[in-house]
């Protein structure tokens, strides 16, 4: 099983001290993986920027222009309370959305049978003309529409399990059948989207299938959401390719979110979307590094991604079970009304 690994050492150069969103979290996770061995296994990926061409078949030219203009000035840029650029941010962030498009082409060439993308600044929150919530250019959205484009690949699914929900690539792909967007997430909570009945509009109505959940919630709920939930709208759909918006910031410790995810958990989700592409589009999936701020949890949470990718067993859990998870029961009223309101 050969996987792609798409990162770069420029991702520390957008770096702000003390923000959430720094240098540290990729730092962390390339450590893991190098003192993991993992290194060795991985087909490792030179990423090149996207084009202009790539981030405007997602992003209006008013949200490029804003970024141009980030890069003409000479100090630290705020585009909206929470999120920073420096004048080199948008080159990494341009180099973020051409390694998951370099992970992509890598799946779909045939060149490896899946993919991880270890990129910042992260990118599900970036609407299509808008930079917000840490997020630069939306580089899961840009992947994907470069899939359609250059490989004539034709439904995407998006799996979003971050613990914010991707209000960026909802709103880029509302009204688009030709992708499909889940979304896990806490709610109510920041962006203060994605409510249950946030379907999709005109040709796209039906493709988006939100489900928010309360904080509290652990393991058990998020099986119990991709069982009775994900599996049968994933099946419908019958994607060509998956791509996982991955953030580690629903694990118990993180100091941002309050669900109750364990590393075990989320190796569970990671298996289960991988079993999810091999059943319905030949394995082609690829994973993509989005939020997760306590920096042992984000980094063993992408040691296991490798490990599953690569068809290792192994898992790796230093923090061991939420101390206080909601039952499982607790999730069954939004599981009905996501059945009923998606026919499912």
């Amino acid at each position: 099983m050969a996987t792609a690994y798409a990162t770069h050492s420029s991702f520390t150069e957008h770096d702000f001290p003390r923000h959430p969103e720094h240098a540290g979290r990729i730092q962390a996770v390339w450590r893991q993986l190098r003192q993991a061995g993992l290194l060795e296994q991985v087909q490792e990926l030179t990423p090149a920027p996207a084009s202009d061409e790539q981030i405007l078949a997602v992003h209006s030219a008013a949200h490029l222009n804003r970024l141009a203009a980030v890069s003409r000035g000479d100090g630290v840029a705020r585009l909206d309370p929470d999120t920073y650029a420096l004048p080199q941010s948008p080159a990494v962030a341009r180099l973020a959305a051409g390694a998951v498009i370099g992970a992509v082409d890598s799946v779909l060439t045939g060149q490896a049978d899946n993919a991880l993308a270890i990129v910042r600044p992260p990118g599900h929150h970036a609407t299509m003309g808008r930079q917000m919530g840490f997020c630069l250019l939306n580089n899961v959205a840009i992947a994907a529409r470069h899939a359609q484009n250059r490989h004539n690949s034709g439904r995407a699914l998006i799996i979003d399990y971050d613990v914010h929900h991707g209000n960026g690539t909802q709103d880029i792909f509302y009204a688009d059948p030709s992708v499909m967007f889940i979304s896990i997430h806490q709610s109510p909570f920041y962006p203060g989207t994605g409510a249950l009945g946030e379907t999709g509009s005109g040709a796209g109505a039906g493709y988006t299938l939100n489900l928010p959940i309360a904080g509290g919630h652990g393991d058990a709920s998020y099986e119990r959401l991709f069982a009775e939930v994900l599996w049968p709208a994933a099946e419908r759909f019958a994607p060509d390719l998956l791509l996982v918006s991955a953030g580690f910031d629903a694990h118990w410790v993180d100091p941002l979110a309050q669900m109750q995810l364990s590393l075990a958990g989320y190796d569970w989700l990671a298996r289960e979307c991988l079993r999810m592409a091999e059943r319905l589009c030949g394995g082609k999936i690829v994973f993509v590094m989005e939020g997760g701020y306590d920096l042992e949890a984000l980094a063993h949470g992408w040691l296991n991604v490798a490990r599953a990718l690569l068809g290792s067993d192994e898992v790796s859990d230093p923090y061991g079970p939420a101390p206080a998870a909601r039952p499982s029961t607790d999730i069954g009223q939004l599981i009905a009304a996501a059945k009923r309101l998606h026919g499912l």
